[in-house]
């Protein structure tokens, strides 16, 4: 959704460079989940925003997360929390601090949600965070609806990315 927007933005532009448009939106990219691409097809994402604590909107702004083992949970249909994500303490805050790992809902609109759902019931499925940013001020994550890959499609998607690096390298010489 938001990468459609953005590529709807640099239609026509001969010289428009992603990062350039994301820096024009507003849009800070504070952590990715680079493995989420490698082990899975992203099918459809979301943009949700974070519900956090001000200690932890603090460690955001200062880019301490990782979302390596991170997932979604979506409760009976009525609400999606992000579970296993680290956030990592903020120094300043002492006695006031956050668990790092502790559960985070997810906003999103009540037929999202639902549609996550009724998704996620099928064999196969699941939620992953692929990105966090910061949005005029505000965290959102990016999340997608994802299959997850067999052996034999990591191994294909190896072949591909080593063949175009290989293209890439015989252009320079």
């Amino acid at each position: 959704m938001l990468r459609d927007r953005l590529e709807s933005l640099c239609y026509g532009r001969s010289l428009c460079n992603s990062h350039d448009t994301i820096r024009a939106m507003g849009i800070k990219v504070v952590a990715t989940n680079r493995k989420a691409r490698f082990e899975y097809f992203l099918l459809e994402e979301f943009e949700a925003g974070l519900a956090l604590q001000g200690s932890e909107i603090k460690s955001v702004r200062a880019g301490q997360v990782s979302l390596n083992d991170a997932y979604v949970q979506i409760e009976n249909g009525r609400e999606a929390w992000l579970m296993e994500a680290h956030i990592a303490p903020y120094t300043q805050a002492n006695r006031f601090n956050h668990d790092p790992k502790r559960p985070r809902r997810l906003l999103l609109h009540r037929r999202e949600i639902r549609a996550l759902w009724n998704a996620v019931r099928q064999k196969g499925m699941t939620i992953v965070p692929t990105r966090l940013y910061l949005k005029d001020g505000l965290a959102k994550l990016e999340i997608a609806l994802a299959r997850g890959k067999k052996l034999h499609d990591k191994r294909e998607t190896i072949a591909r990315r080593d063949a175009e690096r290989e293209m890439r390298r015989g252009g320079r010489l």
